[in-house]
């Protein structure tokens, strides 16, 4: 799975399933059908590729008063401007767009660690011997 078109691919399906079970377990959240989802899931990448840096730029003292917490604020700003701009796709208040956007994280670090092989164990630095002690 190294090529990267595949990769792109996996990353849009988790964003997909991320986004399908926010509407299925947060009332407030919604979509009318399998298009609308793809154009959100197209949205989303695109304004988590362009917009968030910039956002998370500006709000980088936030971001690490809270010690993160501020990118899970971030998440739901995109999530609910997403409901804005899609037809179809439907956010009902921040408050839904925060609880979708926690949901949204939690299913993409899930998939993230089981699609992900495990690391190969480190190696032990060679041992050189080739040090003259006098």
């Amino acid at each position: 799975m190294n090529h990267p078109f595949v990769n792109l691919l996996v990353r849009w399906l988790v964003l997909a399933l991320g986004v399908a079970l926010s509407t299925k377990i947060v009332p407030g959240i919604s979509y009318d059908s399998g298009l609308t989802l793809l154009t959100v899931v197209l949205l989303l990448s695109f304004l988590n590729v362009v917009v968030k840096p910039i956002l998370m730029l500006f709000a980088l003292p936030f971001i690490i008063l809270t010690l993160g917490i501020g990118i899970w604020f971030i998440n739901a700003v995109l999530l609910y401007f997403a409901g804005r701009l899609v037809d179809g796709f439907h956010v009902s208040g921040f408050g839904a767009a925060l609880w979708g956007a926690l949901i949204v994280s939690l299913t993409n670090l899930i998939m993230t660690r089981l699609l992900t092989p495990p690391k190969p164990p480190a190696k032990p630095p060679a041992r050189r011997d080739d040090v003259i002690d006098i």
